[in-house]
């Protein structure tokens, strides 16, 4: 049965005007979820179907607007933060975050740095190897998220999405494309090639971020919205976070059915299709592009390392302080919005201990290469965390844990079912395609 967590008879709070002054956290969103790997599944997207998926990608934006949403609707409507709701779920849930933070942390910090270190090594080729620059960019990021609060981060991560802003558009303009195509490619078509069923969701699945999502609340705290006076600003903040990711995606579109499609130009997946993308822009508008592009390589990966290692250092520091609470015997006060807001999480020892996981554990891999059984079980737990966020929403936020004014309405649930089902499939997807025969 639900606990009655809501308090009932207090005032409610007098709600802000959703005034642009107050954007923050969707900026911060925005720019950790979109990194490097889907800048290249849309390339390829582009390059394979041309404009064919167009309205894949803006689905899904929509599906993630009502992800981060509903996250940020959890904080702000019931002053408690999303590891306490999930904890109320039962302790599978706790199990299941703890497992997947230890291990996707540790595979994702030597990804993050490889993706931040291959632009650098592309603009300074001669000066050192890509691991070195790798490990830089993760000692960078562990230094600057360190010894900085909320504020100081936001602006740096607005910076550098204007970077990635001026880049993208820069390129898509570059690029000449055909509108008419593109509009065209809003109607829902699916490619008449194999697999294009998987692909599509898989470009619907991809855009933009992944436990960042559910790191959008603790930002939302963290800038200081602890209350439900904030939940038109923060809806309005939470719609520019995905339009602004889906002007990246679309520009990027545009990239790869204008530049590489049409020349039927095939490029790797991963992060090295992005480097030989500079050595088509080179060849095709000159140098300063390829640059220009490199510089907006690696605004797109270094928000993306910055942001896990602030957000879910937040998450696991939340998390530990829920631990810490039920060994004293305080297991029925809750995890509040306020206690982020304050700043006291991100100068605790859980948000140092796992800023340290996060950067220096995954240098090991960068040295001796990704072992395999680990890999495994990485692309299956980030693959699980998805499905795992889109339904837990679904159960807190309409349940009496959530004040029945702030409760799911019919289009959060279909929203949130449709986002729960789409990556309930990628996620067996993903399963069923890891080589397990090797895993034992």
């Amino acid at each position: 049965m639900d606990r009655q967590w809501h308090c009932q008879g207090e005032a409610a709070p007098q709600p802000r005007k959703s005034s642009w002054k107050y954007i923050g956290p969707g900026i911060v969103v925005a720019a950790t979820g979109v990194g490097a790997g889907d800048l290249v599944a849309t390339l390829i997207a582009g390059s394979n179907f041309g404009y064919t998926l167009m309205w894949a990608a803006v689905i899904g934006c929509v599906v993630k607007i009502s992800l981060a949403e509903a996250a940020g609707r959890w904080h702000l409507a019931t002053g408690r933060t999303l590891f306490d709701g999930w904890a109320s779920l039962g302790r599978w849930t706790t199990w299941f975050f703890v497992v997947y933070v230890v291990i996707w942390g540790y595979v994702y910090g030597a990804a993050a740095m490889s993706s931040s270190g291959l632009p650098l090594q592309a603009l300074f080729p001669d000066v050192m190897e890509l691991k070195w620059w790798g490990i830089l960019t993760g000692v960078v990021g562990l230094v600057f998220v360190w010894f900085n609060k909320y504020a100081v981060f936001e602006k740096v991560m607005t910076v550098l999405v204007g970077i990635m802003f001026v880049v993208t558009v820069y390129l898509a303009i570059r690029v000449t494309p055909h509108l008419g195509d593109a509009f065209a490619g809003l109607l829902p078509v699916l490619p008449d090639e194999k697999d294009s069923i998987l692909n599509t969701l898989g470009l619907i699945g991809g855009v933009g971020g992944t436990i960042t999502l559910a790191a959008y609340g603790y930002w939302v705290n963290a800038k200081g919205w602890t209350n439900t006076g904030w939940m038109k600003v923060m809806r309005l903040d939470n719609r520019v976070a995905y339009i602004t990711t889906g002007i990246f995606v679309v520009a990027m579109l545009f990239v790869g059915a204008e530049l590489l499609h049409s020349a039927n130009v095939a490029i790797a997946s991963g992060d090295q299709g992005l480097v030989q993308l500079s050595g088509i822009l080179e060849k095709e508008y000159g140098d300063g592009t390829a640059k220009l592009f490199l510089i907006g390589f690696f605004a797109t990966s270094f928000t993306s390392l910055i942001g896990v290692w602030h957000g879910v250092s937040l998450m696991f520091a939340d998390f530990v302080e829920r631990y810490r609470k039920q060994r004293a015997g305080a297991d029925e006060k809750a995890l509040t919005g306020e206690e982020v807001a304050s700043g006291a999480r991100e100068k605790s020892v859980p948000f140092r201990a796992y800023l340290l996981w996060l950067t220096f554990p995954p240098m090991i891999l960068l040295f001796q290469g990704q072992p395999f059984r680990l890999i495994i079980l990485y692309g299956v737990l980030g693959a699980a965390f998805m499905p795992f966020l889109a339904l837990t929403l679904v159960w807190l936020l309409n349940s009496s844990r959530t004040p029945s004014e702030w409760r799911n309405g019919w289009l959060s649930n279909g929203m949130l079912a449709i986002a729960g089902l789409l990556f309930l499939v990628l996620c067996i997807k993903q399963i069923t395609d890891q080589d397990w025969s090797s895993f034992f």
